[in-house]
């Protein structure tokens, strides 16, 4: 097992155009799970497939372990890669497959045996080796395809959106697996999805990536709790953060935040925060769906958004509901027994110590949600260029 280190990492896929990975600094621990997130053209892969040697870097330095892997091509950098397509031999066996590149390896017959029947004893693939993968589901397929890298006994896996092939039923599944598998085998992974759920789930710290630029590194609470900006905010969490902007108005005593032709009573750190700002300034709030109610608290930090109520999903024990607040969309996840229905006029309370506050103009978080102040990522150009095909 190995540290891995992206070290100022850029890659242009042509001269002069806008970094598909731009400076990319990031250490990753020996035995750790990471997740690399973020929406499609960001980078993920490009960075997954730098890191693997299937592409040709630009500049800054890959260290696995205690060698720099710049120039190594892939087969001599100790790493397993697990793709999105299973790209499984369809003439060979599940365990043709599984032990193919170790054969090439010349290792003896009696260790190719034993690491095939272990990794297939912990995948649960016993029953099926001698199975064709056109006989096997789209699950089982995928743990032929991690079958196959375990038994390399890698120094770390690469796993690019590995689920992506599976229905909703065998993703659940199947994160649980590659999950107990990591907890198992205590070896590093780097796990690329756009699925900002499976990185909540999977992940012992999550690096999220914009148009190549790295936002934030942390753990799936800090990355919830203390998002450093709007898009990590609205990124991370689903259903997504609301976000409302409003101008500053404060007399001294009450501090409110116009929007449009509402006017909300700021209560807490939030109000303190928006009073330092000034009267005319603009802030941003954000409220996660789940920490608004239909019930008052009881509390004296309390914020109160009047909403409409224009669409009603039943969700079981929670309904998510879609309101107008000020001409601006905002959801909610109430508990069902509120009984709320199309059509109703309601308050939205929510408690200011769950209620971030974002800057405008730099789109910087202010607070976190203890009232610290996070560290600003780098900045991403108002107007980057997009980013170059194949780059996610």
């Amino acid at each position: 097992m190995s540290n891995i280190t992206f070290d100022h990492l850029i890659k242009r896929y042509t001269p002069g155009a806008a970094p598909a990975v731009n400076d990319l600094n990031l250490q990753i621990s020996d035995g750790e799970f990471l997740v690399l997130v973020g929406p499609s053209g960001c980078g993920k892969t490009t960075a997954l497939r730098c890191l693997a040697g299937l592409e040709d870097i630009t500049g800054g330095r890959i260290i696995i372990g205690d060698r720099v892997v710049n120039d190594l091509p892939p087969k001599d950098r100790d790493i397993a890669m697990v793709f999105q397509s299973y790209a499984l031999y369809p003439h060979m066996s599940v365990y043709e497959n599984m032990a193919f590149s170790i054969r090439l390896r010349k290792l003896p017959k009696e260790e190719i045996d034993q690491r095939v029947r272990e990794a297939a004893r912990i995948l649960d693939l016993e029953r099926f080796l001698q199975r064709k993968p056109g006989e096997l589901s789209g699950g089982q397929r995928q743990r032929v395809a991690l079958g196959r890298a375990i038994v390399r006994s890698p120094s770390a896996f690469l796993m690019d959106e590995p689920l992506s092939n599976l229905d909703a039923k065998l993703r659940v599944q199947t994160r649980a697996e590659i999950a107990r598998l990591h907890q198992r085998l205590e070896t590093t992974i780097v796990y690329v999805t756009h699925d900002q759920v499976e990185a909540m789930t999977m992940g012992d710290r999550i690096a999220v990536m914009r148009e190549g630029i790295l936002q934030q590194v942390g753990t799936p609470q800090d990355l919830y709790q203390t998002p450093n900006n709007l898009f990590v905010g609205g990124f991370i969490g689903s259903p997504s953060m609301n976000f409302l902007t409003g101008t500053v108005s404060s007399d001294g005593g009450s501090v409110r935040l116009k929007i449009e032709s509402l006017d909300i009573a700021l209560a807490g750190r939030v109000a303190e925060l928006a009073r330092t700002r000034g009267n005319g300034s603009s802030l941003t709030i954000g409220v996660r769906p789940e920490h608004f109610d239909t019930a008052a608290p009881g509390a004296a930090d309390t914020m109160r958004l009047p909403a409409s109520v224009d669409v009603v999903e039943f969700l079981g024990n929670e309904d998510l509901i879609h309101t107008t607040v000020a001409g601006k969309d905002v959801v909610a996840m109430v508990p069902s027994v509120r009984g709320v229905k199309v059509g109703d006029q309601l308050e939205l309370h929510v408690l200011a110590s769950l209620v971030h506050a974002f800057d405008p103009q730099t789109e910087l978080a202010l607070t976190g949600s203890d009232g610290a102040r996070p560290a600003p990522p780098p900045a991403v150009p108002a107007q980057a260029p997009a980013p170059a095909a194949g780059t996610d």
